[in-house]
């Protein structure tokens, strides 16, 4: 559940012009994402029965968008579609390394009031909300009534985090809804933003402090780190050549929502889910490499 875009990924950009206004870049791509879509792709080629609320423009971006999830297998029955929002087109910048900046701009206000919607998402097994701090997910008594909503159900809930960029929230703006989050999973960044902490068991011990059950910081190239009130695992990042990092925390908390729904122990599944991201790295585009579960299996077996 929440942000369906368009990236435009720029990879390569030269800041030096080749005219007045131009300039150059090794290449250009269109690529369907929004972290909603990049979990729920990315939950479906990992063989889970996955549905995606979302809003789109009537379109050509919301077209796109909406052809790349059904053919992934993704149900769409409740993607909202709206002729007065269009659908949110993000550029990226992508360096040599993977990394990458990018530029959202107005459409990506909108919020489309999920909780308006429980019935739509009461009876998952698992809810992952893609992101906090982001709409639609940047009004705290929304993001309180869906998670009250889902819990209620028995939905696991997962919240993956965004750094703010239009709504100027705080963690301690949404400390009614973190109690009923099972899985936090900011990055390093995001962790020390909402934290006000260095380091990553102290950034933890802070969203723990607030409710949350079980908090997964992902590190990027040094892993990550996980913590609950009982237990803390610090896993070292797959040795790899990274092309481009977009999506690959999505990946990764697709993977790991999929792997404790199987049963799977919190280790073993922060492995999985490490793996997803890792393979999400290696092509351009969010979820571009990654394939299916028994992909990610093999590529563990053989780096580990």
């Amino acid at each position: 559940m929440g942000m369906a875009l368009i990236d435009s990924i720029i990879r390569g950009f030269d800041p030096e012009p080749v005219s007045a206004s131009g300039y150059r870049a090794k290449s250009g791509s269109l690529n369907v994402g929004g972290e909603a879509v990049n979990e729920a792709v990315a939950s479906a080629k990992l063989g889970h029965k996955t549905g995606i609320i979302c809003a789109l423009g009537q379109d050509a971006a919301g077209d796109m968008v909406l052809a790349r999830l059904r053919e992934c297998g993704v149900d769409t029955s409740f993607v909202l579609r709206s002729e007065e929002h269009p659908t949110p087109v993000t550029t990226m910048f992508v360096r040599d390394d993977g990394t990458r900046k990018s530029i959202t701009n107005l459409s990506h206000r909108y919020n489309f009031h999920p909780e308006n919607y429980a019935s739509q998402f009461t009876r998952a097994r698992a809810l992952i909300l893609g992101s906090l701090f982001r709409a639609p997910f940047d009004e705290p008594d929304g993001i309180a009534s869906v998670v009250r909503e889902a819990s209620s159900g028995g939905t696991l809930i997962f919240a993956d985090t965004k750094l703010p960029n239009f709504a100027k929230i705080k963690l301690e703006d949404i400390a009614e809804a973190l109690p009923y989050v099972d899985y936090i999973t900011p990055n390093e960044d995001e962790a020390k933003f909402f934290s006000g902490k260095e380091e990553p068991e102290e950034m933890a011990d802070v969203f723990l402090s607030y409710g949350a059950k079980n908090v997964v910081i992902k590190l990027g190239a040094k892993g990550c780190f996980f913590k609950n009130k009982e237990t803390k695992i610090v896993l070292p990042a797959f040795s790899i050549d990274p092309v481009d990092a977009t999506g690959a925390g999505d990946c990764f908390v697709a993977g790991l929502a999929g792997e404790i729904l199987s049963g799977a122990d919190i280790k073993d599944a922060l492995i999985f889910a490490s793996g997803c991201g890792a393979i999400c790295t290696t092509a351009v585009g969010a979820g571009t490499a990654l394939s299916s579960h028994a992909q990610v299996e093999e590529f563990i077996r053989q780096v580990s």
